[in-house]
């Protein structure tokens, strides 16, 4: 069929579509990304708050890429909320083509094309494109790290390690798997590893945490001490999240509700084992890709750490590709079984069609709004939702013409408050501002939600500002007389979202 000539150019259409109709609804986190290449740019360095070396980001080649596209585009004045969605469309899209490129390998182009399509719509997906986060250039970089190898790139493959392991520290959940694979096939099939290999990983690796730990303190990023000290979950939250997450990938809870999620529970993995056995079978070297959605789930679980959304999304690529490469086999063994005339090799080819790809992309596709109730009124995700992150910027725009030069702004979400009001903040949570960690962790009992603000951090502090969510200080400096002696409420923006009251700005009182 001519059809299929132009197949990748259609699935890569798909990507940019689903990704510029919404346009960029940025979460606050990638506010923080922003901020750190904005302050590149302005020549304050690798900073959050200029003079404070903190690395307060996980994602240094993120921030680079922001930084570098930010110069040839407008330079500090660049709206990096529309750069970044570009950014992460074209890497979407890219990602896109890679799956499909999986699936001829495998021989089922079928399964590369759903693949792809589930990808290029997924609301994992395109929430953390238009939301600016790093995901989209980090899953491409996965992505291509696996595709280069089964395709003997090991050059290609060392490159895109380093710059995947420098995107996010979490890939050597990945890297590792695959680092051994390599060196296990170089001892089994005599395969020398070439010293260009070896520096093409390590060098770029070297280079990062030399500059790291000379100019932050330390390799390891800040904001990862921060996330597991200051909020305060309950015992095994994080396991079952990820198993709802690996029981519904395609949102199937929309349909058929939440009895969904243990049928899923076994359904699933049952078809990716199938998948994944054929796809080794195929190819021995597909074995550190199979692993990757199982160590990564328990890796997340087992410390307990508060996932957020876009933690859930790195395994995704995968997880489709071997259930789907499973469900293949699965009916294809089952439709060769039975006799009856009526099942002619045309009807086999559509009744794989609706499983493989029909089904899961509508299911899929049911996660999505013509009309969201909050934003621009496009057609998104209803998981993009950036409610917090609007309630935010109305708080900058109120402050901002306020705010003297040298004064400090505290607050537990700072992305969109330190990118809008360009104010000196301090980071209760202790991603950006250490010292705020002494102060954890707290006592049960001062908890609302699944985080609050101590209130020795404010007092011994004295930020001139602080903008919160009534829930975060509720039970500590809401109930706190020398607080409420020392700040007064100047505006409440109304809100009950995470139960709130509202949104609360204070101010600090004269000495």
């Amino acid at each position: 069929m001519a059809i299929r000539k132009y197949l990748p150019f259609l699935l890569i259409l798909v990507a940019l579509t689903a990704r510029f109709l919404p346009r960029a609804r940025t979460i606050d986190d990638a506010f923080i990304t922003f901020r750190y290449a904005r302050n590149l740019l302005e020549g304050h360095g690798f900073v959050f708050n200029p003079g404070e070396r903190v690395q307060g980001t996980t994602t240094p080649i993120y921030t680079f890429l922001m930084t570098g596209l930010g110069y040839l585009t407008g330079g500090s004045h660049t709206s990096f909320p529309s750069l970044s969605l570009t950014l992460n469309a074209i890497a979407d899209a890219i990602t896109c083509f890679l799956l499909w490129k999986l699936g001829l390998h495998l021989k089922s182009e079928l399964v590369g094309i759903a693949t792809s399509l589930l990808w290029a719509i997924a609301p994992y997906s395109v929430t953390f494109a238009i939301g600016g986060l790093e995901t989209s250039v980090y899953v491409l970089l996965l992505t291509g790290v696996f595709f280069f190898y089964i395709t003997n790139r090991y050059n290609l493959t060392s490159v895109f390690a380093a710059l995947t392991l420098l995107t996010r520290p979490d890939a050597v959940i990945f890297i590792g798997p695959l680092i051994v694979d390599r060196l296990h096939r170089a001892k089994s099939y005599h395969e020398r590893i070439q010293s260009s290999e070896i520096l093409l990983f390590f060098l770029p690796c070297l280079a990062w945490g030399l500059f790291a730990t000379f100019y932050f303190g330390s390799p390891i990023p800040h904001s990862v001490q921060a996330k597991l000290m200051a909020y305060r979950l309950e015992s095994n939250a994080s396991l079952i999240r990820l198993l709802q997450h690996f029981s519904t990938p395609f949102f199937e809870q929309n349909i058929f509700g939440v009895i969904w999620i243990g049928f899923g529970l076994i359904l699933y993995p049952f078809l990716y084992l199938i998948g994944a056995r054929k796809a080794f079978r195929i190819d021995p070297r597909y074995l550190a890709y199979i692993v990757f959605p199982w160590l990564y789930f328990l890796v997340f679980a087992l410390p307990n750490p508060l996932i957020f959304r876009w933690y859930l999304t790195p395994p995704l690529p995968p997880y489709f590709l071997f259930i789907l490469f499973g469900l293949e086999k699965v009916l294809t063994d089952l439709l060769s079984k039975i006799k009856y005339v009526y099942f002619t090799s045309k009807w086999q080819g559509a009744i794989l069609f609706f499983f493989c790809l029909l089904l899961p992309t509508t299911s899929t596709l049911s996660e999505w709004r013509l009309h969201p109730d909050h934003g621009p009124d496009r057609p998104a995700p209803q998981m993009a939702w950036i409610k917090l992150e609007l309630l935010y910027r109305q708080a900058a725009d109120r402050i901002t013409s306020q705010i003297q030069p040298g004064q400090v702004l505290a607050a537990g979400d700072v992305g969109v408050l330190g990118y809008y009001t360009k104010a000196r903040i301090l980071d209760t949570v202790g991603l950006n501002s250490p010292q705020s960690l002494q102060y954890y962790p707290l006592g049960p009992e001062y908890y609302v939600i699944n985080y609050a603000i101590p209130t020795s951090l404010i007092l011994e502090e004295k930020p001139d500002w602080i903008i919160i969510l009534d829930v975060y200080g509720r039970l500590t400096l809401l109930s706190d007389k020398e607080f409420l002696k020392q700040y007064r409420l100047i505006d409440t923006i109304p809100t009950d979202i995470y139960g709130s009251q509202g949104m609360l700005i204070f101010k600090k009182n004269p000495d």
